[in-house]
This record gives structure tokens, C-alpha cells and sequence, in this order.
């Protein structure tokens, strides 16, 4: 049998496909974190509990209206972008202009009122979501038996990821988004309404945190403190690839997801430290991250 590094080759692969699953997840929600970042300059530490609530979102769609995933993939993030418009109409664009410190503490302590309601509404103990038919069973890879639904997640990711960084960067809404946050009164003034432009931005980001959520219900227990366990390691992944970089974002949410896996083979103790080593040197070396700007 082939080796690498004293490993069997069929480890390695088994590690790269679980390093993907877990990077898709990291990809997606740094990806709404870079958005609303670049271009509102909000530190949005409530993002955690925007995926979190997506994924209470499909739960509570299927048991209490009978409303299945396919529907519910798309209705749970429409649901939690429109609660991003209301978190930034009526909160956020209070503190436009200031220190962003303002906007971190804001969104960190709506965070906390967020998992704190519903942790009192269904506990602290995981709700199970179902993985729809269609996508139950798993496929015989020849070095592992992968999870089909699992597949489903890596592939759905790149679609979403992809599709995000070409609205951005390749269409007239995107150039649109870009130029407002470098002269907001410019564009303004070509009759460009600025304000409803970043709303659509923050709905965007938050939209994309619920698609996360939805994604990973049937993966992971739906419970009200999943976006807490998660929120630090991507903010890091995010500071990695550079803050406000969606390329950044998308690129070392996958490339981390994957070593963060094979340091599980390697040296099992230091997975769960691993992302923020890799942080802490990027910032000594490079501060504004892997592709963000100086």
C-alpha cells in the first residue's frame, strides 16, 4: 500500500475530503463576514448567531409548518437576510462614521441576546435534523465510505462562494457596492441610493450566514451555541485571508478546513490551536492578511 510520511495514502485522502466538508463550512461564513466587512467596515460578530439561525430557521420550518429541506434552503436565508435588514436599519446605520469598535460591541452583544432567547426556548441539548432522502446514504470511494449529503455540502459551497465573488467583482451591482464604500457621496450623487445599497450588502452577508446554518443542520445538531463553537475560528480564518478580501475569505476558509484535517493525522493535539498559530504568524509577517490590501 502507498505511503506518505509513514501514513497510508487512503488516510490522507479520507482527511483531505473531511478537511473540505469542514472548509466549505469556514468558506461560507467568512465569505458573509468578508462582504459585510469590505464594504460596510462592520466587525458583524452577531454572524455566528445569523447561522445559527438558519439553522433554527429549517428546524423550525420542517416541525412546525412541514416545510422540507429543498424549500428550506432557500426560504432560511431569506428569512435571516431580513432580519439583517432590520439589524441594519434600525441599529447599525446609527453608528455609520464611527469608530468600528462601536459596531463590534453592538453586534457582539445582539450575538448574545440571540443565543441567549433561544437557549432558553430549546436548551442547550442539539436538535436533530434529517438530511433530505435524496441525499441519504454515502458512496463507496474506495479509501472511505463518504457521506453523499456530505459531498453535497462541498459542492453547494463552491457554487454559492463562486457565484458570490462574481456578483462582487464581475457585475454592475457588484461595481456599484465597491465604489460606494470608497465615495459614498460620488456615487450618491449618480443617482445611486447609497443607503439601500448597503442594506442589500448586510442582507447579503447575513443571507449567506443562514445558507451556512441550513447547510449544516443536518450535519451538525441544530443547537443554539453552534455558531458560538465556530465564530472565533473564522474570524481568524477572515483576519488570514485578509480582511474585506473575498477571495481571501473563500481561499483560506478551504485551504485551513483542509490542514486543519491532516493536522488531526499528524499531531491530533494541536488541531483544535492550529488555525490560530497559522494567524498569529500571517499577522507578523503580512497584517493585512494573505490577499487583502496594505
Amino acid at each position: 500500500m502507498t505511503t506518505i510520511l509513514g501514513l497510508p495514502l487512503p488516510v490522507l485522502l479520507g482527511q483531505l475530503l473531511l478537511g473540505l466538508i469542514n472548509g466549505s463550512f469556514y468558506a461560507l461564513l467568512s465569505l458573509g463576514l468578508a462582504v459585510i466587512f469590505g464594504m460596510l467596515q462592520v466587525v458583524n460578530f452577531v454572524h455566528g448567531a445569523l447561522y445559527m439561525l438558519g439553522a433554527f430557521a429549517a428546524y423550525l420550518l420542517l416541525h412546525y409548518a412541514g416545510i422540507g429541506y429543498w424549500p428550506a434552503l432557500v426560504l432560511a436565508p431569506l428569512i435571516v437576510a431580513a432580519l439583517g435588514v432590520l439589524i441594519e436599519r434600525l441599529l447599525l446605520r446609527r453608528l455609520h462614521g464611527l469608530d468600528p469598535l462601536y459596531g463590534l460591541l453592538l453586534t457582539f452583544g445582539l450575538s448574545l441576546i440571540l443565543e441567549g432567547l433561544f437557549r432558553d426556548a430549546f436548551g442547550t441539548s442539539g436538535q436533530v435534523y434529517a438530511p433530505p432522502t435524496a441525499l441519504a446514504g454515502g458512496v463507496n470511494l474506495g479509501f472511505m465510505f463518504m457521506p453523499v449529503y456530505r459531498g453535497w455540502v462541498v459542492v453547494a459551497s463552491l457554487v454559492v462562494c463562486l457565484a458570490t465573488w462574481i456578483v462582487i467583482e464581475r457585475t454592475k451591482f457588484g461595481a456599484y457596492l465597491r465604489a460606494a464604500t470608497e465615495n459614498a457621496t460620488l456615487v450618491q450623487a449618480f443617482g445611486v441610493n447609497v443607503p439601500v445599497l448597503l442594506t442589500l450588502t448586510y442582507a447579503l452577508g447575513a443571507g449567506l450566514a443562514g445558507l451556512a446554518g441550513v447547510l449544516a443542520a443536518p450535519v451538525y445538531q441544530v443547537s443554539p451555541l453552534m455558531g458560538q463553537h465556530l465564530i472565533i475560528v473564522v474570524f481568524a480564518v477572515v483576519v488570514i485571508g485578509g480582511m474585506g478580501s473575498i477571495m481571501g475569505a473563500v481561499a483560506a476558509g478551504y485551504l485551513l478546513g483542509i490542514l486543519e484535517g491532516f493536522t488531526k493525522v499528524f499531531y491530533p493535539e494541536a488541531s483544535n490551536i492550529v488555525v490560530f498559530v497559522i494567524m498569529a504568524v500571517v499577522l507578523l509577517i503580512r497584517p493585512a492578511g494573505l490577499f487583502g490590501k496594505e
